[in-house]
């Protein structure tokens, strides 16, 4: 098992891997940089991180495992100072959504036997080490780019620790990783910021339908929170995948102008039914978009009604991470919406407040 590892970058993946990787290995050093001193500040006083201050690169040297977990054009930016300090018991690793510009400056700089290139499939429209969590990766798939160089010894190394810390690891090249994730989350960040501007900019003067968004136009654009600079670096990294996908989004698109052009009812019907069907078969897994616990109340317009939920969740030992009333009911007929912080406490709920007469829709 690795002794020391390093992290350049601590904020949301950064944090999560290390908060992981403390929570099941106490004994293992770790020692982190970031732009942010607040961010290794409050990781030393958690006692995730053993230095309270930045400090010089060569430090690193004393690592087993170097984690890249900025973004990647910074990333690639620490290639020509870490290999100054490289030696062979040390192994590189990025947590990188994109991985052909990272896979070609790790063979620019000669570092292919030191590189597994690596991306766990969870993340969050949140950002920052203050939002980073020991689960976040529990159960989620872990995408293994190996460029075939890495001594074999080292690379199941690498995969047994991953399988250790709750990840489920998946070999891909990283041609088929960035066409993947492209598809899976490039292209969807990409059409919810979109639909945003279009309402945006298709708004009245009354802002008539920013407020009425609700229901599922909020649901299909939460990952449009997202940090603008992060998803600025992925399309420049990703460009000719992304731009290759737009292109068939593009066509698809055009696949239900043309069929309610045409009025052409049998291929409306199909084109929704395939989407439902491939959808409704689609595991409930972590993903690269954040899992959202969170079901929906049916209440009547009384005082004290949602002290009165509260309490029960309190009373059962449950914390909710949000709630709300829903204006807009157009996909649940329930009028309250909340949303827990795991799936074990969101079945809870349902429990507890379904054995106190309320109806609830999930």
């Amino acid at each position: 098992m690795y002794k020391r590892i390093g992290f350049i970058g601590l904020g949301l993946i950064g944090g999560s891997i290390a908060k992981t990787i403390k929570s099941r290995y106490k004994d293992i050093e770790l020692i982190a940089i970031d732009d942010s001193l607040e961010s290794i500040r409050s990781a030393y006083q958690d006692g995730i991180i053993s230095n309270n201050d930045t400090f010089p690169i060569e430090e690193f040297r004393r690592c087993e495992l170097i984690y890249l977990c900025a973004p990647v054009i910074i990333n690639i930016e620490y290639l020509p100072k870490l290999k100054e300090i490289i030696t062979d018991d040390i192994i590189l690793t990025d947590v990188g959504s994109v991985k052909g510009e990272m896979e070609q400056a790790v063979i620019d700089n000669n570092l292919e036997k030191y590189f597994i290139g690596g991306h766990p499939m969870a993340g969050s429209e949140k950002i920052g080490y203050s939002n980073s969590t020991d689960s976040l990766f529990e159960n989620a798939y872990y995408l293994i780019t190996n460029n075939n160089k890495v001594d074999a010894t080292k690379l199941n190394h690498f995969k047994e620790f991953i399988s250790s810390i709750g990840s489920l690891p998946l070999e891909l090249t990283p041609s088929e990783h960035d066409y993947v994730t492209g598809s899976i989350s490039h292209i969807p960040h990409i059409i919810a910021s979109s639909l945003v501007n279009f309402v945006m900019n298709n708004d009245n003067d009354k802002s008539t339908m920013r407020t009425v968004a609700a229901g599922g136009f909020k649901d299909i654009t939460r990952i449009a929170s997202s940090s603008p600079t992060m998803w600025q670096n992925i399309c420049l990294t990703n460009r000719d995948k992304i731009l290759d996908l737009l292109d068939k989004y593009v066509e698809e698109l055009n696949d239900f102008k043309s069929a309610i052009d045409s009025k052409d009812s049998s291929k409306i019907k199909s084109l929704f039914l395939d989407a439902k069907e491939y959808r409704d078969s689609i595991g409930s897994g972590k993903g690269l978009i954040d899992n959202v616990y969170e079901f929906y109340v049916d209440i009547l317009d009384e005082t004290g009604v949602i002290a009165h939920i509260a309490t029960i969740l309190a009373n059962a030992g449950l914390s909710i991470k949000n709630i709300g009333i829903i204006n807009n009911r157009e996909f649940q007929e329930g009028a309250l919406r909340i949303e827990m912080y795991d799936e074990f406490s969101m079945f809870k709920s349902i429990n507890e407040l379904k054995a106190n007469g309320y109806s609830i829709y999930s």
